[in-house]
This record gives C-alpha cells, structure tokens and sequence, in this order.
C-alpha cells in the first residue's frame, strides 16, 4: 500500500449509476472511473465527513463534503473497511465512521436535511436517505401529508436501461401530524418564539426549498403569477428557466422538461373576451391518480403585461437567434406563448378556417356530463376545457349525425356527433346548436372525412303523435267515467234491517258502544 502511493477497489458503483469502476483513495483526494469513461473526483479540501454503512449492493463508503453536497460509493466487501479505514486515516486524518442503519421496520421517525438529501432516522439511525436534487415535485395530496415525486410513470426510461428490469422509486407521502414553533428572525421577540404553525407545511417549505435549491443552477428567465388553470384547476406562478418550467401553486409544485411539451395550441373563446393557451404533455402531469395530458390556461384577452427576459444580448443572439426578445410590452396570452415558442421550439397551433353559425372558432356542445367548446383545426379536433380531448383527423373512420333530421312534423333544437375512431373507440359530442349542422358538415367534408347521418325515428315522438294518444286516453277515459254515472238497478236480494240504519263506519262515534254490547252479551 505504501509503494503505490494509493489505495484501490475494483467493481464499485458510484451513486445509483449501473456501471461498475475503480474506486481510488489518494493523497489529493477521492476518484471513481467507470469501465465508460465516466470520472468522479473530489479534493481533499473539500472532504467533511466519511462514514461507512450496509447497502443493497454490499457496503457503502458515503462521502460528506464542506458543502453538503454528498457522494455514495457502494459495491465494497466486508474485508475492504479496515483497508479504507487506514487509508483515509493516514492521507486525510479523518476517522472513517461506521454507521449502523436501522431495520426494525418502523415508519415512524424524524427526517433531517442535509444539503440536497433528506435522511429518515429511526431510533437515532438512518433508515433510509431520498436526493432531492432528482425529485420532480412535491404537494400535498391531504391534511397533514407531504408527498414527493420523483419519476413520472408515463417518463420513458434511460437509454440503454430495460424498465422492466429496473425497480425505481416514483413518489412517496409522509404524514406529518402537529404543530412546531415557529422560527422567528426576531428572537427577542418572545411572542413570535411562542407563535406554533403546522408541521407538514413546515416539512412542505424545508422540501420545497430544497427543491429549487436544486434547480438554482440556473437564473429563471422569466415569470408569470396567478395565471389562471382550468385543467387542472388553480392558479399558478410559471418560472420558465432554460431547460424547464415549473409550476407553483398552493397545494402542488411540478417541474416540467420542455422536452415534454409536445403540442401548443392558442384559442380565442366564442365570448372573444377571453383566450385560452393549451399545454400538451408526454408524459402527463398527475395528481395523485388523475392524469392530466392537457394543460389548459385562461387569459383576459385585453390585460397586458411588461416584462423584461434575464437574458443578455449574447445569450439571445447565439442561443434563442433572436427569436426572443429583451423587452416585452404586449398582451399577456401573446408573451406566453410567443416565450412558449421559443423555449420548446414548438409550433403554436392557432385556428384555421372554419367559422361557427355565429362567426366563433368553435362550437359549444357537451361531452358526457361536461360543458365545452369543440375546436376544429386544420389537422385536428380538441375539445376543452374538460376533459380535453385531442382527436386528429387522420384517426377518424367516420362521423355520425343523430337527431338531425325531422319526422312526422317534430324536429329537435340540438343534435349530437359521434366520432368513430379508427381505433375502434368512440367520442361522442351532445347539445350542439341545429344551427351549427351546416357549417361543421361542410368542414368535415372539405377535410375528406367520411359523414354519416342516422335518423333515430324510433326514439322521436311528434306531437301530433302525442295529441293522438292523448284524445285516445281521453276517450277510454269518458266512456269510463260515464259506466260509473250510470245508474245502477238496485238488488233485490238484498234486505236491510227495519230500522234502516246502515252500518257503522270506523269513524262513527257509535261504533264502539255497538262493539262493547256486542262483547257483554
């Protein structure tokens, strides 16, 4: 060991990558070299704290720097810690520490933070430790609970990794019940030290903080507050940075990838007092269960907004080709979507030629029990706010018209539209103004999209036919009315006594004494 100046462990893993490498312990500091080519170097000057614990894959030497940044090296055997130790001992004079992790089990503990990492302690031992530097956001689902996202479901896996072969941690929700006092920057203040606030939204803050923290390698270019969300509901603060967007709102926080941000879509409301600017996402946004492949926004079309963009005129220049711009003093809907453009280096789909019976962009009509307006663009149909819906053209086998037509002198004020998919499923639109039929016909047939009308002359009643049945019933009705008018010949055979009374009724005074006699004799 002291003829070759270092020391040296073969197969070691560097953090949660699959390659193995070797693992060098020098003089002038750490290092990792993976079988690709990939390093990991850390000074000796920047060394803190070294401890060595169990892991999935052996033992793990973690690496605690001045600046709470932290470094897990795994793959050891239980032989090679009195060799570390003495290594680290001689070149560092730092102790290697062995920390003895906790396995009972409990889901009971206390967390502490360092740096970008959260550690779960059990008893005084760490049971297990999250990076929130990966973590993709974080909400809180109910009272008192905290989740944390750290892969979406629908997010395609690595190249070169088999999903199917690979366990990863997606979210995970600690339930953090009481209160906590409240830190004060005052501390003479003795009425603010005595002031408590909730624990989960204190645990909320301390991740969230932790979470931008990781995101601050990068200045935001630009924000948007309290931009109204339709889908889903809320308002939300938009801080767009160079590779991302993240959304912040009261109870949720995403970071979104631009990469993502497959489609935009940029909408005027048939009110025309309002535009809304559509978001599509691959993978979708969740919320707890719920998938949210859509974004749907809402701006007043008259605010305005004047921003100026954290980006030099170099940066502009050379990165964006001057698609941006340094100033921006214009309608709100036009800057988001125009910084939209630029960032995601996606097209905004905008309205194409069809016009409504009214001169609107689109048609309002319902889907199921939702109200909505159906947009029929120049290569697609979408349907918003809720649920949105995206239907292209080319996946569409016919379209179906019900309760169009009239019969027997009815006809119907509102007629319905069924998209019948080339997939096989079906998308039905109801309460579409009859006066609407006209102009998306003629729309879908410029669209060379096949047009099929069904006349459901079963299920439509006229009124005449409804008068008939009436003046039947009517008539079944007098000739019965009048059998009961009709007198009736009296019955013979039958003799009431000779005193005439009838007989009691039940509410008749005097059917009790007759009772009570009756009983006595």
């Amino acid at each position: 060991m002291s003829e070759r100046r270092y020391t040296e462990f073969e197969s070691i893993h560097c953090g949660v990558q699959p390659d193995k490498g070797r693992f060098r312990i020098a003089p002038n500091g750490i290092g990792w070299k993976s079988s690709s080519g990939k390093t990991t170097v850390v000074s000796v000057d920047d060394l803190r704290k070294l401890s060595w614990s169990r892991a999935a894959r052996g033992y793990q030497m973690r690496v605690l720097l001045k600046d709470n940044t932290v470094y897990k090296f795994d793959g050891f055997k239980p032989d090679d810690f009195e060799e570390a130790k003495d290594a680290i001992k001689m070149y560092y004079k730092i102790q290697l520490e062995q920390k003895e992790l906790s396995v009972k089990g409990w889901n009971w503990g206390k967390t502490d933070f360092q740096g970008s990492n959260m550690i779960f302690n059990v008893t005084n031992k760490p049971m297990f430790e999250l990076p929130l530097g990966q973590a993709i956001g974080t909400n809180k689902p109910g009272k008192n609970e905290v989740a944390i996202n750290f892969v979406d479901p629908g997010q395609p896996a690595p190249e070169g990794v088999n999903p199917k072969e690979v366990d990863e941690l997606m979210d995970i929700t600690f339930y953090v019940p009481g209160t906590v006092a409240k830190e004060s920057e005052n501390k003479d203040n003795e009425d603010a030290e005595d002031e408590e606030v909730n624990a989960d939204m204190v645990f909320y803050e301390n991740v969230k903080s932790k979470l931008e923290f990781s995101q601050m390698t990068t200045e935001n270019i630009v924000q948007f507050q309290e931009v109204l969300c339709l889908t889903p509901r809320g308002r939300y603060n938009i801080d767009m940075y160079q590779d991302f967007l993240r959304l912040r709102g009261k109870t949720y926080d995403y970071k979104i990838l631009y990469s993502n941000i497959i489609k935009l879509f940029l909408l005027l409301k048939p009110d025309e007092m309002h535009v809304m600017f559509v978001i599509g996402l691959d993978p979708p946004l969740r919320q707890g269960q719920t998938k949210y492949p859509f974004l749907v926004f809402q701006f007043v079309r008259e605010d305005e907004i004047d921003v100026e963009l954290n980006l030099d005129d170099a940066t502009l220049a050379d990165k964006y080709e001057n698609k941006l711009h340094k100033h921006y003093d214009a309608p709100t809907y036009e800057v988001v979507s125009t910084i939209f453009r630029s960032l995601t280096n996606r097209k905004v789909t905008v309205p194409g030629s069809y016009r409504s019976h009214h001169g609107a962009h689109a048609l309002k009509c319902s889907m199921k029990a939702n109200e909505g307006y159906l947009y029929p663009l120049e290569k697609s149909f979408l349907f918003i706010p809720k649920p949105p819906t995206f239907i292209p053209h080319n996946e569409i086998g016919v379209v179906t018209f019900s309760r169009v037509g009239t019969t027997s002198g009815g006809s119907s004020r509102t007629f319905d539209m069924k998209f019948h998919m080339k997939g096989g499923n079906d998308i039905q639109f109801s309460s579409i103004n009859r006066e609407e039929y006209a102009n998306i016909e003629d729309f879908l047939r410029q669209k060379r999209i096949k047009v099929k009308s069904v006349q459901n002359e079963e299920s439509i009643v006229s009124y005449a036919e409804l008068d008939d049945g009436e003046d039947e019933e009517d008539g079944d009705f007098g000739s019965r009315k009048k059998r009961r008018t009709e007198p009736v010949a009296p019955d013979e055979d039958f003799a009431p006594d000779d005193s005439g009374s009838e007989v009691a009724e039940e509410y008749d005074s005097e059917v009790e004494g007759s009772y009570d006699e009756s009983e006595n004799d």
